[in-house]
Formats: structure tokens, C-alpha cells, sequence
């Protein structure tokens, strides 16, 4: 029975943690799934699949010198470069963003910096009301009395 468990555990996966420790340096671009969690250096673009609950998390001291295209993005250390957060950014009291950034939802704590533009990826339609990028106003279904 025990091999049964080891085996569905094995084969169901689940969100895995990849960490670049502090004093550690990374040269080129990084693709992932599930968590990643920089505390040392990263000189290239980061990205993950947007079709995924992927995260990124920059932690005080980590550096980040490229392009991000991540769903879900902490910072609270250093990116030089755009960021792009199709799902939700968290700009920490010491994140230092010199780029553009990106965002559906985003949340911004006293002491963030961001040398860029801060660039809505929800839109407003003609009647004014507000709906995501990518949205088909020709797929709402409507009642018809």
C-alpha cells in the first residue's frame, strides 16, 4: 500500500519551488513552471507558461536584468527591465522597477519605485464599462425577450 501512495504522489506533480540563492549569479533567459524564487542575480528574460498559476517572487537583495512574462509576480528587490503580469503584481515596500510594467491587477505598497510606466492590461469599451484585454464583446450572450 505504501508503494500505491508513493506513486500517486509521484505522478500528480504539484507546484514545485526552484530557488537562485543570494551570492549565486544566473547568464541567460530562464523558462519555468510553478514557483521561482530569486535571491541572487538573473542577467536575462524570465518567463513561464501564461496558461499556468506560475509565480515569481524577487526577494530583498535579488536582481533581476532582463524582460518578465510571468502570470504572478512579487517584487521586492531590483528588475531593470519591463515587467508583464497577466495575472496579479505585488510591488513590495523595497522593489525598485527601472521599466515599464505591465499588470491586470496590481497592488503597490508605500516605498515601491517604478521608473516606467505602469500600463493597464484592462481595457474600457465604448458603453464604459471596463472589461480584460483579449475579451469578445461578440461572445456575450444576452437575453432576448
Amino acid at each position: 500500500m505504501l508503494k500505491k501512495k508513493e506513486k500517486t504522489m509521484a505522478s500528480t506533480g504539484g507546484n514545485s519551488t526552484t530557488l537562485i540563492a543570494r551570492h549565486t549569479e544566473v547568464t541567460g533567459d530562464l523558462h519555468f513552471r510553478g514557483n521561482l524564487v530569486v535571491e541572487g542575480k538573473v542577467k536575462g528574460n524570465i518567463s513561464a507558461h501564461s496558461d499556468t498559476d506560475a509565480r515569481l517572487q524577487i526577494v530583498d537583495g535579488g536582481t533581476i536584468e532582463g524582460e518578465i512574462r510571468v502570470p504572478n509576480v512579487v517584487v521586492n528587490g531590483n528588475v531593470k527591465g519591463d515587467v508583464h503580469a497577466s495575472g496579479h503584481l505585488e510591488l513590495a515596500s523595497k522593489a525598485m522597477v527601472e521599466g515599464n510594467v505591465h499588470y491586470k491587477l496590481i497592488e503597490m505598497v508605500k516605498g515601491a519605485q517604478v521608473n516606467g510606466s505602469l500600463v493597464s492590461n484592462v481595457e474600457v469599451d465604448t458603453a464604459g464599462e471596463t472589461r480584460m484585454l483579449g475579451y469578445n464583446s461578440d461572445e456575450v450572450i444576452t437575453d432576448a425577450e
